[in-house]
């Protein structure tokens, strides 16, 4: 397997950094090498939390450089604007269609704005816009929305479902495995 940069963004609360475990978990069950590296910037108040995941066969640091990930999972339209840079040209842009207000927003210093999608869309060349809230709520948990998105990066990667739903089990919580289950399916199936 070819070396892939995945560079997971969002907000505290959001489920980065369990979809971030996840994805190793598929990793390390593909017998490569996994590199992980996070950053929370106070991500308990809703603050940007952004992850680095690289894997396959020759991987030797955790750091992704602007210009070079292969996929952003963005998890929030605005995370999405702000980490565009870091997509290489041929990369793909997997973004969930919310808005959660950061900080400035939330006390009227500033406005969320507004056309991030259109933006997106006109400035990179490979850009999938999911409604994961809508299918996390199918799935039967709101809070699924991170695993919805993983099984729409699925799509994007060499690796059976199987290995995915298993490393699912291996990761979440037990009373949590059959919801997140079904919502990386429907994201597996049903996100355009």
């Amino acid at each position: 397997m070819k070396p892939v940069d995945i560079l997971i963004v969002g907000v505290g609360g959001q489920g980065t950094v369990l979809a971030s475990k996840i994805l190793a978990q598929v990793g390390l069950d593909m017998d490569v090498t996994v590199k992980v590296s996070e950053i929370h910037g106070m991500s308990q108040r809703g603050g940007s939390v952004v992850t680095q995941v690289r894997f396959g066969q020759e991987v030797h640091s955790p750091i992704i450089q602007k210009g070079h990930a292969n996929v952003i999972l963005a998890f929030e339209k605005l995370e999405a604007l702000r980490w565009m840079s870091y997509l290489a040209a041929d990369g793909q842009m997997i973004v969930n269609d919310q808005e959660l207000d950061p900080m400035p927003v939330i006390i009227g210093a500033a406005e969320y704005p507004e056309g991030i999608i259109d933006k997106l869309q006109d400035a990179l060349n490979n850009v999938t816009v999911v409604n994961a809230l809508q299918l996390a709520e199918k799935a039967g948990n709101i809070k699924a929305v991170n695993v919805v998105l993983l099984g729409v990066l699925a799509k994007e990667l060499d690796v059976p479902e199987k290995v995915w739903l298993k490393a699912i089990e291996k990761t979440v919580p037990p009373k949590f495995v059959e919801v997140n289950k079904r919502a990386f399916q429907l994201g597996f199936r049903e996100a355009v």
